[in-house]
């Protein structure tokens, strides 16, 4: 695998091909080489996963800035979400 190739797949086809590794070391059916080339392949793939899901952090970070660049925090509430979602649909 390549950087471009690193470069042009999603984090979902990462994730997938990673999950794909897994599977395949789990199994245990392979020669020592095969299971430490895939191991190799899982580290780098997993690397990759993490810094996508760091720069998508950073992002959304940048986004959640008020007029002053100040981080704007608030806190999820799952329960208050699904209260507003049911009273903008009319439940």
């Amino acid at each position: 695998m390549t950087t471009g190739d690193a470069q042009s797949r999603t984090f979902e086809a990462s994730l997938e091909a990673l999950e794909r590794i897994v599977q395949q070391l789990e199994d245990g059916d392979l020669p020592l080489e095969k299971s430490l080339e895939l191991f190799e392949q899982g580290i780098k793939l997993s690397r990759e996963c993490q810094e996508r899901l760091s720069q998508a952090e950073r992002r959304i970070e940048i986004l959640l800035r008020d007029n002053q660049g100040r981080p704007v925090v608030s806190p999820f509430n799952e329960t208050t979400t699904n209260e507003d979602d049911d009273e903008r649909n009319g439940f």
